[in-house]
């Protein structure tokens, strides 16, 4: 992962990210509404991005203190912006590498997981911070999203692949939750999007800031390449159609 790549694409499209994250959308609603139990004091977002998630958890627990943490300055100002007037702490900050003072009783992450380079690192530093019983519970891309692009890619440029095909599989997630937590919980959920041609799919990819190096490079934005992985992408799968593999996931300290 190039953290670096990530926090410049993401701050890039901060102000046009909302228009293109329905599916991040659909599952901070699902996320949040998986949370059965309202006797959260204090809370920890992290990757909180626009905000959506943020207003989710607020909404629920009016009377909780909630910590909102993203990398991106510029995904910051925009959830700042969206949750004026509510008691929010944002702090701009890499989560994966930062300390943060006090105890939780819940800390949670909406679509943001994924991009940890080390996941397990953090979960270990995250336990430390949770109250006895206090819960961790999270959404994360899962390696099937985008496979119906990433098969059309090998088909047209074989050294070309997408930064998903890198994210962590189920099992992998289950192991690190399990050697970390107990009352394990994950459930996958998959949604589709279709497009009418495969710019409209990148231009999603762009603007939710998970284009990644391969997506933004020359060799596929180029006409000729671009009608080619198409041409591919729909012989192999009939029309551009967009998986998202999401895992839902819990667990509680030990």
């Amino acid at each position: 992962m190039n953290k670096q790549a990530i926090v410049k694409a993401f701050s890039r499209c901060a102000r046009l990210y909302d228009d293109y994250a329905d599916i991040q959308k659909q599952a901070a609603e699902e996320l949040a509404g998986w949370i059965h139990t309202d006797g959260f004091r204090r809370i920890l977002e992290i990757g909180c991005g626009t905000g959506n998630y943020t207003l989710r958890l607020k909404n629920k627990f009016e009377y909780s203190g909630l910590l909102a943490v993203d990398i991106s300055q510029e995904m910051i100002e925009v959830a700042r912006n969206k949750l004026q007037g509510r008691e929010v702490e944002f702090v701009t900050a890499d989560a994966e590498n930062f300390s943060f003072p006090g105890e939780f009783n819940l800390i949670t992450s909406n679509a943001c997981f994924q991009w940890f380079v080390d996941l397990e690192k953090a979960f270990l530093e995250y336990e430390k911070m949770l109250t006895p019983g206090g819960w961790i519970i999270f959404s994360i891309f899962g390696p099937r999203t985008f496979f119906e692009l990433n098969d059309a890619l090998a088909a047209c440029l074989k050294d070309k692949s997408i930064p998903a095909a890198a994210f962590l599989p189920r099992d992998k997630i289950a192991g690190i939750l399990n050697r970390n937590f107990n009352g394990i919980e994950i459930r996958e959920e998959i949604y589709r999007e279709t497009f009418p041609c495969l710019r409209d799919l990148l231009r999603k990819i762009k603007y939710t800031g998970i284009r990644g190096e391969a997506v933004n490079s020359k060799a596929i934005l180029g006409p000729k390449s671009l009608k080619k992985i198409e041409e591919a992408y729909l012989d192999m799968h009939k029309q551009i159609r967009a998986t998202y593999q999401v895992f839902f996931c819990k667990g509680v300290k030990k």
